[in-house]
This record gives C-alpha cells, sequence and structure tokens, in this order.
C-alpha cells in the first residue's frame, strides 16, 4: 500500500549553487606523552559548527582510532577559511581539567596538496591560553577534505617522525643534539663458523675460538640511523666513539634503539642483541607536582652499561629459530652481552650529525665506571613439578650474564648445573624430579659494578608498596567486593620514606640522571605525605616512580635443559633477590615458585613446562657472612669417585683387568680420581667415611610411578641394495639403536604381571601391513637417521616394533635382594651407553658410586659454601696441575641441603562457571587436574556442561614440604588446578589453569578464583585449599562422606548451605534459529538446568509456522545455595528433534546473574495490575491532525497551526534509537530475550556464534521444606495469548538526515525500502533527487506477524 504524500515543499532548500560542498573526515589515531597522572582524556574535534568527540580513554598514551565524518554545505570559498580546532581535554573533574589544543588547520591548507590529506601526522599540542608552556603531548591524527568525486588515498605509515611532524604557529621547536658516546661491549657471544678457527686448532695453532664475531653498534632515534666503525674478531670491542644525533626537541619519540649487529662481508649483518632507551624514564618535563618545580631534566643517561638479551648464546650455522629474540620482540631468553653507553642532550640552533673518537682524557673519567667487585649467587631448589613431555635427564642451568653458562667458552666453567635426574610420573598426569630431602644446590660467583645505591633506592620502593598494599589479593568473597581506598598513615609512611632514601654523596659513580631521579622520588613522597591521597592513587604513584633505567646488573637466567637441549627457561631480575643491610630484595632468601616458559611462548599454551620452588640468595662477596640468617636445614657436600669394572667375553668375573678407564674416576671416566686424592675445602670438615651411595635418581625405571607400562624391544634385519632381509648381529635394539634382549627373553619385573599374553606388532604408527619400517644406512653412521613405510630397492635396513603390555600387581611385593641394595653397582653393554640398576646378559661394564660427606665448620657456618667454587683440589702428583680435571671434580660434587616437614592437603573442588566451549555441540566434558608439587590427582568428569558441579574432597594424605615451618605457613606453595575437555578421540582439549594458594585455616571457605588461559578469562572455579600440618595421624580430620567408592565429597560447613527453591520458567518461544549440520531447525524443544536438576519443554513442531512452545510455563524444584555468591547458574539448551531419533544440541546459553528475578508475590501482583492499567489507556484514540502534532512536538510553530493553542498533548521526539532510550527498557516486554551459542569462541569483534534468541523469564522463590506443605501461588499466571495472530503494522517515515553521499555531485537519490520477514516493499519509483536530509512523508500498511527490519536506500 502507498502511503498518503504530504505537502514539504517548504522543507527543500534550493543548493544549485552549491556545486561541490565538500567532506571533511577526521581520524583520530593515538597520542603519546600526555601531562599527568591517572588522566582520562578525551577529543574534541570542531570543525564550522560542528564538534564530534571520541571515547574517554585512560592513561598518558591513549589509542583512540576513530574517524568522524563531517558533511558541510556552505561553498568551498566559504568553507575552505573555517579551521579544524582539535583539543585533547582530561575528564577528571570539573576543578582538574585540563585542556591541549593542537595547531588550528586550515581546511584549504590540506586541500590544497594533490592527495587532499594529511595523512599520519603528528600534532603537538600546547596550551592555548599559553604557547610559552611548552610542550603538553603529541596527538596523531589523519585529516581529510574531500570533494565530489574524490578517492580517499590509501594511508601509508612513515617512519620519520620528527619530519611527519605539525605545529602551533606560535609554538617552536628548538634545535636539540642527542650525543652518544660508545666506549665498550662485553661478552658478545660467537656470531661466526668456526671451520677456520678449528683447522688453526688441528695444525697446532691457537685458537681464537671467542672472539668469532664482527661488531658495531647501531642508534636508531626519529627515523635516523648512526653507527659506529666495525672492530673484527673482538668479543670485547673497545670503540670509545662519540656520535650525534641531530634532533628538534622536544621530541615526541619515545625510544631509542640501541643494537649491536655482526657484521658480515658476505651476507647480511646478522644482529646480535638489541635494547632500548626510554626517554620519558631518562629525561622529565617538569611541573608535575605542586611541592617543587625544579624538576625537569633533559635526556641524560650513564655512562652505564646497557644489558643486551635475546636468544640463546650457542652459535650454531643453522637458522636461530629464536632470531626474533635478537631484534627486541618479546622476552628475551639469554644474556647477549652488554655495552657501556652515555648520552647527553645539548640545545643548538644548527644540529649537527658527526661522528668522532673520544677524547684520551675523558676515557681516564670513564674508568672509575668500570671497577668491579665480586658477587656471589647461591640458588636452592627445593622442587621441579608440573614437567611434562620429558624424554630424557634433566639438569638446571643457573646464569648471570654469561657466568654459568655451560656452553660458553668465553669465561670460566663453573659449577653452575644441577646433578642430572630423571623425571618420575605422578601416577596421575605430570613429572617431578626425585630429590627426596636432598636439594641440590648452585653456588655461582661473577663480577659486576657496584650499584648497590641504585638498587637499594629501587628495593625502598618496592618494600613500600608492599607494606602500602598488604598481603597479595585473595579471591573475592563477596560479589560487589572492592579494595579500600583509606588514607595512609601520612607521617609514619613519610619518615619511613625520607629517612631511608640512600644517599649518593659518597658514592663515587653517581650520574647526573641519579641525582634527577632522586630529585624527582624525594619530592613525589614529600607530596604523597603532605597531601591526602587514597591507597590507590598512592600506590599508582609509587609504581610510577619504580624504574631504574640504569641498571647494569644482568637478569639471572634458569635454564631446564634435557641433555644438552634447552627446553625451557625463567628471568628473575639480579634487584629482587640482593642482599642489602640496609634494603633488601623482595625475593632475597626467600622462597618462591617459578612457572618455567618456553622460548617464544604466549603464555596460553595447554602445556607447562615445569614449576621450580627455589631460594635464591645474591650479594657482594663481602656480604656473605649474612647468608647464615636465611639458610635452613643441613648444608652438605659430597666428594664423590666412581669405582669401574668390566669382564672380558660377558662370560668372565668382574675385575680390572683389561679396563681401558681408570678404577676410580670421575662421571665421565676419563680423570683418575682415587680417594686418596681427595682433602676437605678451607671452612670444612669431613663428616664420615666414604659410603657407596647410587644416584638413584639417573637409575629410575621408566615405569616408576606407572600403574601400566608398554614394554617394547625393535627387531632389525638388514640387507644390500636389491638382496634379500637377514639377520643383524644387533637382532634386537631399543628405539635409540642400542642394544637389548630378544622379546622371548624380556621377563616381567617384580611387582609387575604381564596384561597381554604375548608379544604383537605396532601396527598403529607409520609402517607397511606387517608392521615395518624402512631406511638406508650412511656412513659412517651405524644406523638410518630416517625410517619411512614403503619399501624401495635401495633401502638397506629395515625394523619393527614388538609390544606388550605389562601391569603393576598391588598384591606382591616387589622383592629386591640386600645384596644388589648394598653393592650399588649400575651396569651398562658399553661406557658411555645409558645404565640401569638391573644386570643384563649384554651388560660388559659396571660402575657403581663412592660418597664422602663433608659439612662446614661451626665457626664459618653455612656461608662457608661461597668458598666452594674450584676449590676441591687432589694431592695426586701427575694430575696438580691439571686445572681442567680440578674444575671437573667439582662439577661432579654438587653441594645439596636437606630439611622438610610433612602436611596433609584436601582440595575441596565445589564447581566452575563459564568454562569455554570445546565440542561443536556448544558444550564441553571438564575435568580438573589438580597438582601440589609431586603429587597430581584428578576429578571426575561432567557430562555436556560449561558449569562443572563436581562437589569432591581431592585428599593428599602426605606431602613432605621442605622448608622453615613459619615460612611455609606464611607463603605455602600454591596449588595449579588445570581444566580439560575429554575427547573420545583425539588428546583432551586444554580449558584454562588456575593458580591457588592454601590455607592452614580449619574450615576454610568457598571462594571463586579466576581461571585463565593466556591473557583471556576462561571461567571461575568456586573452591577451598586446607593444608593441615601432620604431627601425628590423629591430628588429621575425619575423611568426608563418599559419593562412591574413593570419591570424597565436600564435606558439610564448607559446602553451600542449600535450600528448597523454586524456578518458574516462562518459556514462550525460539527465533531466528541458524542451521545445524547443513540442516536447518525445524522442531525444536528446550531444557533448563540448574543445580544438577533438568526439566524439558514440548515440541515446537514446526518452527517456521510456528516458533512459540503451546505449553509455557515450567517449574523446576531444586535445592539452590541460600548464599547469592554461590549460586549455580541457570543453563538453557535447544534441542533439535530429528528423525531416527537424533537429537543434537543446536544452542545454548548459561545465566549467571539470578538475583533479579528473585520477586516476592506482591510485587508482581502490583507489577501485573500496573500493565492492566497501562493497557486501558493504550487505545484511546485521538481526533487531531498527526503532522500537527508532530511539528509542535519538535518545535516548527509556522507548521502546526492552532494545535498548541487547543492545549493537546504533544510527542516525545527522541534522538536516538528507542532501544537505547532507558525508559523504555530496550522495548522488551514481560519476556527477555537470551541469546543462544554454539561451539568453541570463534574471533574477536561480533561473535558469529551467536545461533538465535530465546524468549522467556524466570521467577526464583523460596519453597517450604516439606513438600507436603501447600506451595506458594504460581507467578505467571495472566499472560496473553501465544498463537499466530494476524497484525495490522503501520510504518511512518518522516525523514532522514544526514546520508552519506553517494553520486559524484556529494549528494545522493534516497527512497524508503521497508522489510517485513519475507515480505518486501520498495518506493524506488517516488525516490527523492539530489539531498542528503530527504523528508519523506509517507506510511506504508501491511498485515503481518514478524519481526520488522526498516532500511533506507539510495536510488
Amino acid at each position: 500500500l502507498k502511503g498518503v504524500p504530504l505537502d514539504f515543499g517548504a522543507e527543500i532548500h534550493c543548493v544549485l549553487s552549491w556545486l561541490h560542498p565538500p567532506q571533511v573526515r577526521v581520524r583520530v589515531i593515538e597520542a603519546r606523552q600526555l601531562p599527568g597522572i591517572n588522566i582520562k582524556p578525551v577529543v574534541k574535534v570542531a570543525v564550522a559548527g560542528q564538534t564530534k568527540r571520541t571515547r574517554i580513554r585512560k592513561g598518558n598514551n591513549p589509542v583512540f582510532d576513530e574517524t568522524f565524518f563531517m558533511n558541510f554545505f556552505e561553498t568551498p570559498s566559504e568553507l575552505f577559511d573555517e579551521p579544524i580546532f582539535i583539543t585533547v581535554s582530561s575528564t577528571l573533574d570539573s576543578s582538574f581539567r585540563r585542556v591541549n589544543q593542537g595547531c588550528p588547520i586550515l581546511m584549504l591548507k590540506i586541500y590544497h596538496p594533490g592527495r587532499h590529506c594529511f595523512l599520519r601526522k603528528w600534532l603537538l599540542l600546547s596550551d592555548s591560553d599559553d604557547l610559552s608552556s611548552g610542550v603538553k603531548g603529541y596527538l596523531k591524527v589523519s585529516l581529510f577534505v574531500l570533494a565530489a568525486g574524490d578517492e580517499p588515498p590509501c594511508v601509508e605509515e612513515k617512519e620519520d617522525i620528527e619530519g611527519n611532524l605539525l605545529r602551533p604557529a606560535g609554538l617552536s621547536l628548538r634545535g636539540a643534539v642527542f650525543t652518544v658516546r660508545i666506549f665498550r661491549a662485553e661478552d658478545l657471544p660467537q656470531m661466526d663458523d668456526a671451520i677456520m678457527d678449528g683447522m688453526r686448532q688441528i695444525l697446532g695453532f691457537d685458537s681464537n675460538r671467542k672472539n668469532l664475531v664482527d661488531p658495531m653498534v647501531e642508534l636508531h632515534f626519529a627515523g635516523k640511523t648512526v653507527c659506529t666503525k666495525i672492530l673484527e674478531k673482538n668479543a670485547n670491542p673497545q670503540w670509545n666513539q662519540s656520535l650525534t644525533i641531530p634532533i628538534r626537541f622536544p621530541s615526541m619519540c619515545e625510544k631509542m634503539r640501541i643494537r649491536i649487529v655482526d657484521w658480515d662481508r658476505a651476507s647480511h649483518n646478522d644482529v646480535i642483541g638489541t635494547s632500548h632507551l626510554c626517554m620519558s624514564k631518562i629525561s622529565a618535563p617538569g611541573g608535575e607536582i605542586d611541592v617543587d618545580d625544579s624538576l625537569g631534566f633533559l635526556p641524560t643517561f650513564g655512562p652505564c652499561f646497557v644489558n643486551l638479551y635475546g636468544s640463546p648464546r650457542e652459535f650454531t650455522t643453522f637458522h636461530d629459530p629464536h632470531e626474533a629474540l635478537n631484534l627486541g620482540k618479546g622476552e628475551g631468553v639469554a644474556y647477549r652481552g652488554r655495552v657501556l653507553v652515555e648520552l647527553t642532550t645539548k640545545l643548538l640552533e644548527k644540529p649537527e650529525h658527526r661522528t668522532e673518537d673520544i677524547p684520551s682524557d675523558d676515557l681516564l673519567v670513564v674508568e672509575k665506571f668500570l671497577r668491579k667487585r665480586k658477587f656471589s649467587l647461591f640458588v636452592a631448589f627445593y622442587s621441579a613439578t608440573l614437567l611434562q613431555d620429558v624424554d630424557d635427564a634433566i639438569q638446571f642451568e643457573v646464569s648471570i650474564g654469561n657466568y654459568g653458562n655451560k656452553f660458553d667458552y668465553s669465561c670460566l666453567p663453573l659449577a653452575s648445573t644441577t646433578q642430572f635426574s630423571r623425571a618420575v610420573f605422578d601416577g596421575c598426569h605430570y613429572y617431578y624430579l626425585p630429590w627426596g630431602n636432598i636439594k641440590p644446590v648452585v653456588v655461582l660467583s661473577s663480577e659486576w659494578e657496584d650499584i648497590r645505591p641504585r638498587i637499594e633506592a629501587l628495593n625502598m620502593l618496592q618494600a613500600i608498596i608492599d607494606r602500602l598494599v598488604g598481603a597479595p589479593p585473595e579471591p573475592h568473597i563477596h560479589p560487589a567486593g572492592s579494595r579500600t581506598q583509606s588514607r595512609p598513615q601520612s607521617a609514619e609512611y613519610h619518615s619511613f620514606r625520607i629517612s631511608e632514601l640512600p644517599s649518593l654523596d659518597q658514592w663515587p659513580c653517581v650520574t647526573p640522571l641519579d641525582r634527577s631521579i632522586r630529585h624527582i622520588r624525594t619530592l613525589h613522597l614529600k607530596q604523597i605525605a603532605a597531601t591526602e591521597l587514597s591507597t590507590i592513587k598512592t600506590e599508582t604513584m609509587l609504581v610510577n616512580l619504580l624504574f631504574q633505567p640504569q641498571n647494569s646488573l644482568p637478569d639471572i637466567v634458569i635454564w631446564m635443559l634435557q641433555g644438552d637441549r634447552r627446553v625451557a627457561y625463567h628471568r628473575i631480575p639480579a634487584h629482587s633477590v640482593f642482599f642489602s643491610k640496609q634494603h633488601c630484595g623482595k625475593h632475597c632468601g626467600q622462597l618462591q615458585s617459578l612457572f618455567l616458559k618456553h622460548p617464544q611462548a604466549s603464555g596460553g599454551e595447554a602445556k607447562l613446562p615445569g614449576q621450580l620452588r627455589v631460594k635464591m640468595w645474591f650479594g657482594l662477596a663481602a656480604d656473605t657472612p649474612h647468608f647464615n640468617q636465611f639458610t635452613e636445614g643441613k648444608l652438605s657436600v659430597f666428594a664423590e669417585t666412581y669405582e669401574n669394572q668390566t669382564r672380558l667375553a660377558l662370560v668372565g668375573s668382574w675385575g680390572a683387568t683389561g679396563l681401558t678407564y681408570p678404577k676410580f674416576s670421575d662421571i665421565s671416566g676419563r680423570v683418575k680420581l682415587p680417594k686418596e686424592s681427595f682433602r676437605p675445602s678451607p671452612g670444612w670438615t669431613w663428616a664420615g667415611e666414604w659410603v657407596i651411595s647410587p644416584e638413584r635418581t639417573l637409575l629410575f625405571d621408566v615405569d616408576a610411578g606407572h600403574m601400566t607400562f608398554t614394554e617394547e624391544v625393535f627387531e632389525n634385519q638388514m640387507r644390500l641394495p636389491g638382496g634379500q632381509w637377514i639377520g643383524m648381529q644387533e637382532g634386537y635394539t631399543d628405539v635409540n639403536g642400542e642394544k637389548a634382549l630378544p622379546k622371548d627373553e624380556v621377563e616381567c619385573p617384580p611387582g609387575w604381571e604381564w596384561e597381554e599374553v604375548e608379544w604383537s606388532e605396532d601396527l598403529n604408527r607409520a609402517v607397511d601391513d606387517q608392521g615395518w619400517e624402512y631406511g638406508v644406512t650412511i656412513p659412517p653412521d651405524r644406523r638410518p637417521k630416517s625410517w619411512v613405510p614403503a619399501e624401495k630397492m635401495y633401502h638397506t635396513n629395515r625394523r619393527r616394533r614388538w609390544v606388550r603390555m605389562r601391569r603393576r600387581d598391588l598384591l606382591i611385593k616387589q622383592i629386591r635382594e640386600a645384596k644388589t641394595e648394598k653393592e650399588g653397582w649400575e651396569y651398562a653393554s658399553l661406557f658411555g651407553w645409558k645404565f640401569h640398576l638391573k644386570p643384563r646378559k649384554t651388560d660388559s661394564f659396571r660402575r657403581r658410586r663412592w660418597r664422602r660427606r663433608m659439612e662446614p665448620l661451626e665457626k664459618t657456618g653455612p656461608a662457608a659454601i661461597f668458598a666452594l667454587e674450584c676449590s676441591l683440589v687432589r694431592i695426586s702428583i701427575e694430575d696438580k696441575h691439571d686445572d681442567k680435571s680440578v674444575t671437573t671434580t667439582f662439577g661432579v660434587n654438587r653441594p645439596t641441603i636437606s630439611c622438610g616437614t610433612r602436611y596433609h592437603l584436601r582440595c575441596y573442588m565445589y564447581q566452575a562457571r563459564d568454562l569455554p566451549a570445546m565440542d561443536k555441540d556448544s558444550f564441553s566434558d571438564p575435568y580438573a587436574i589438580v597438582s601440589f608439587l609431586h603429587q597430581s590427582q584428578k576429578t571426575v568428569t561432567i557430562r555436556n556442561t560449561l558449569n562443572p558441579t563436581w562437589d569432591q574432597t581431592l585428599i593428599f594424605y602426605e606431602v613432605e614440604i621442605f622448608g622453615d615451618s613459619e615460612a611455609t605457613a606464611t607463603t605455602p606453595p600454591n596449588v595449579v588446578i588445570e581444566f580439560y575437555d575429554q575427547d573420545s578421540y583425539g588428546a583432551d582439549e586444554f580449558m584454562g589453569r588456575c593458580v591457588c594458594r592454601p590455607s592452614l585455616t580449619t574450615s576454610p571457605r568457598l571462594a571463586w578464583y579466576p581461571i585463565q588461559r593466556g591473557d583471556k578469562s576462561a571461567g571461575e572455579l568456586l573452591a577451598a585449599f586446607e593444608l593441615i600440618r601432620r604431627e601425628k595421624e590423629s591430628d588429621l580430620p575425619y575423611l568426608p562422606p563418599q559419593r562412591e567408592p574413593n570419591v570424597f565429597m565436600v564435606p558439610q560447613g564448607i559446602k553451600p548451605v542449600l535450600q528448597r527453591t523454586a524456578i518458574e520458567i516462562l518459556a514462550w518461544g525460539l527465533r531466528n534459529l541458524k542451521s545445524f549440520q547443513m540442516a536447518s531447525v525445524k522442531s525444536p524443544s528446550l531444557q533448563v538446568e540448574c543445580g544438577g536438576v533438568l526439566i524439558q519443554s514440548c515440541v515446537i513442531h514446526n518452527v517456521k509456522k510456528k516458533p512459540n512452545f503451546d505449553i509455557n510455563t515450567l517449574i523446576l524444584d531444586v535445592r539452590l545455595p541460600r548464599e547469592e555468591l554461590y549460586m549455580p547458574p541457570i543453563v538453557i539448551k535447544v534441542i533439535d528433534n530429528r528423525q531416527f531419533g537424533r537429537k543434537p544440541v543446536v544452542g545454548q546459553c548459561s545465566i549467571r546473574l539470578l538475583e533479579e528475578y528473585r520477586r516476592s508475590q506482591q510485587e508482581e501482583q502490583a507489577l501485573l495490575e500496573g500493565e492492566e492499567e497501562e493497557e486501558e489507556e493504550q487505545w484511546r484514540k485521538e481526533s487531531v491532525d498527526w503532522w500537527s502534532k508532530f511539528y509542535a512536538s519538535i518545535g516548527e510553530k509556522n507548521k502546526c497551526g492552532t494545535y498548541l493553542e487547543q492545549g493537546l498533548d504533544t510527542l516525545e521526539v527522541y534522538d536516538r534509537e528507542l532501544e537505547r532510550v532507558e525508559e523504555f527498557g530496550g522495548l522488551s516486554d514481560f519476556c527477555q530475550t537470551f541469546k543462544l551459542y554454539r561451539g568453541k569462541t570463534q574471533d574477536e569483534g561480533d561473535d558469529p556464534s551467536v545461533v538465535g534468541e530465546f524468549k522467556g523469564m524466570f521467577k526464583i522463590y523460596p519453597l517450604p521444606d516439606d513438600p507436603a506443605a501447600p506451595a506458594p501461588p504460581r507467578q505467571f499466571r495472566k499472560l496473553p495469548p501465544n498463537g499466530i495472530e494476524d497484525c495490522l503494522v503501520r510504518v511512518y517515515v518522516i525523514q532522514a538526515s544526514g546520508l552519506q553521499p553517494k553520486d559524484s555531485n556529494g549528494k545522493c537519490d534516497p527512497y524508503v525500502k521497508i522489510s517485513l520477514g519475507k515480505k518486501t516493499i520498495s518506493d524506488h519509483e517516488n525516490y527523492i533527487p539530489c539531498t542528503l536530509d530527504p523528508v519523506f512523508g509517507k506510511y506504508v500498511t501491511t498485515r503481518r506477524a514478524n519481526v520488522l527490519r526498516e532500511g533506507v536506500a539510495s536510488h
């Protein structure tokens, strides 16, 4: 039906004289260096009377990335004289508002260039009232002025920031120059191939392996790059050059890049390492606080060493997989050297670029910054747990700088690694290192500059923050919990801060930056003490002071090594474990838990490399006597030697006859070490005689900790190319090719029994139908490097894998011969092969370890550990001058400590909510793995839910925690919970991880702990963890009740208190259901679940004809917690009832906040009465002209006639969609609309996993505990009919404004197109030409009962 056309010709204006009205586009990208603390900036753009504002952001360097479109109708001659004003304001409050304005830019200036735009220009902000106040920050924008037919150019990123800067006409930038002095570098790694150096070494010439690098320094700032000269073959180069970089000051570029590059003559240069100097850390603009305005200073730095980090230092001729770390992308995993740098800034009118040598007098001044002192590092490893994918022996390496790197040949080898240990399965999911009650210790010495005043100031500020904040935040107990903002005791904090600030007067190596930073800190602390600030604001100000750009101490790096392969690492800032008499580091001498990381890992991986509990102490060698106050347990050092024996022809007796190695040697068998060659080190004494002590951690069988194990052996055959396959001398081997017993001779170990009767070929691999795989042997290798499943004529070897399952028999006690245990021999087929405890027929070599314990003298105490480095010597005359044997001797005599207390842990796992959907049916099958130190347990699996309720207690009966019991009570080890989705096929999928701290209080309260998957939230866990110290068995509480064998429930007193509750469900209908598995959803039904109780609705037989339920009220009788904090969500599932009994879940949603659905009967009755009154008033008719009423409502009195004089009502006209008007409540009725989701989470942006909508409502109210008592009346009683009814839909299309131009003349020809379900009404013929603000004045009437969509199209 066509509406009645109205006379709106008076609204149309003649625009024939406006030939080309332009459009202005302003893109606000980002801002930098905005002044102030905790500011919330907003950008306002004003052009010719039109104003646009961005969203409010936070911080001094916000990113806006918003674009504004503004259309104008003035002539170009009038409009091009209009300026564009861009203002940045802070929205803290009206009394504290800063306005920084960029330069006004004429549109003619923008339109004049060929591209009609300014792309990615930096606006220099200044105070509009006082240009002399200087720069107030920078704003990056793109400006477009487009006439009809103009195409906006593509945006290009420019690197020359200062050349891309716009500034106000009244504010000029001064010329300045950065003078960077590059003195020297240290500890650079090898970067060139050592082939020629190896040839020199073979021919007997001197080796220069540590100098295989040709370094030069490259500086980059604001698009400008300068370089030093190249020094060939020098790992410790001395450039002594001064480089100048001309700039415009103040510069808005934040970072100066310092990069050391290895020059290559034949190929591209390789980057050794990259570091950055942040201008905001080495300079200050001033005027930030009210106490003193003398804070400003120009960028200055050093002389000080800058540490470089990147990929591991080991050189390889192959491609480095972590090369991106050397470019400064990501966290560096290893120390790559350091460079001595000094930076000064001078203001010059005409800065020039030049490079010159540093005068010799200045080099003498710098000598005092090169003085080094000896530092000592102590690391005790208490546990190594959560290990996965362990396929080799494990050791840990501790390094600071290049000291301690076992693969680095540029410094003296040190005892920086723990003993190799083989991981043991914990019986559930992970592996751990079985150190028992003897923990490995690493002691390391290094030499660095003494920068104690800087470190002490840093640690002092950190201590203030820790004291201010208090204990780390616990998981939230209340739904709306918030941190208090009470004002701290200013006098107490002020006296603590000011009196303890380290003095710089007596320190000879003080730099100008040190004095400036101390001055800034002092004034800020005075302001904190003088003003009333909340705790959060005080903490924020202190955190802003917590920086030290001149920290020349490298980080401490702990590497986990499997064999000689680096697997995972963790970096610890040296200042955090630094000892000082005034201000110790936060973790100095304290136990801390470290999660290892893979290089270049994102943090959201399913598998953690491992978790360490370590105690670290780092300080000057002169302060080592103070180390005794941080020690615990018994510190021991063992002298050790290996007794070697062999037997001839595999049938003779064991002895030294025919032995090609020393009878007593080190672990390698090369160095002769008789027992008489050892003597105690200074400060140590013998504590016993030589005893046999086998290294159990290396001899654990691969089946340790497992209940079932698959025994495997490989059958090998060989042939000449094209010949017949025959047996080999090594007919049976293991997976590595080492000789093994034939499968028929493999015996089941004691304590085990065969699960399978016979051996079988493994056909579940890349093999042929008989299980063979084929390869080619290339000399000098004795076996193929790779195997393929298809046989070729040139193949010379083949093998197949035989497997047999065995199971541990718990009824049979494993019997070990006392003689074998007493003798302690370990056996191998050949020396250098893997050793094992049980003798085999093929063994021809055996050895056993002898150890003798040393303990520190009472007068020296545990601090004597630092005197051990390279001090164990032998008195044998023939090897007296063998330095290598001395260090090797100490290398296998690593110190240990022993101490421990028994505990009992109970993990009360109640429920989780909002877990991610991992299956295509919108749900998951979650279970949790709970790990505590070297033990782990698994909960039961809950099927098809994202809100599982386990109600399960996991009990760790006996856990030995090593360390001081008081320290354990203060900072107990963390409980790590990992959530997985169980899949029938393939590996279980990782869902998220949660780290919790157990409580030593009895009956702890359940609390919500956040679950993280990388940086994203993955739900919450409701649980509690109780740690009980075990003195005796009677101290343990009673076991909780069991739901099934070995499945304990959460006990009463910890479990939430439940009450009988009714959930009344109004299931009205389903809307916009998308297809599932390439078939449309035709017959859906509804399942509602809460608290483990499920109810199902009737089936909608044809959702296209009638999308509502015939029976639309359901009631759920369930026991729910009384406290809202523990309330489980309501889960809605939509099921499609398909042929052959298939009922897939096609959508689901979870409703967490249930408080809004709790309503009393009085409130519901009043609401129904109010609805009836509104319904009576809804159909009142008016007999007045509708258009007169409309014009009167919008204030156009000349068009409404006498309407206002009659005193009639007017309309309320809104400037936004009615759904966004608060009083209309989103145009919702008695039902709410819930979005349905399906499957895994998709990409960011608009969520494409929304697959439909459910229209309904819920009412929650308590029920009497007695089921026989009368139930309260139902809530949903007076409901309108839900059948299909024909409706008369009338759409009034009045006018549109601000349409986007579509034609070359900058106009468009709009017309109306209305879509109502599948019906479309188009008014294409009656389009309105050449306008952006059309007045349609029409209405459309149609009959339909469906959702309405409206749009405006252009002809």
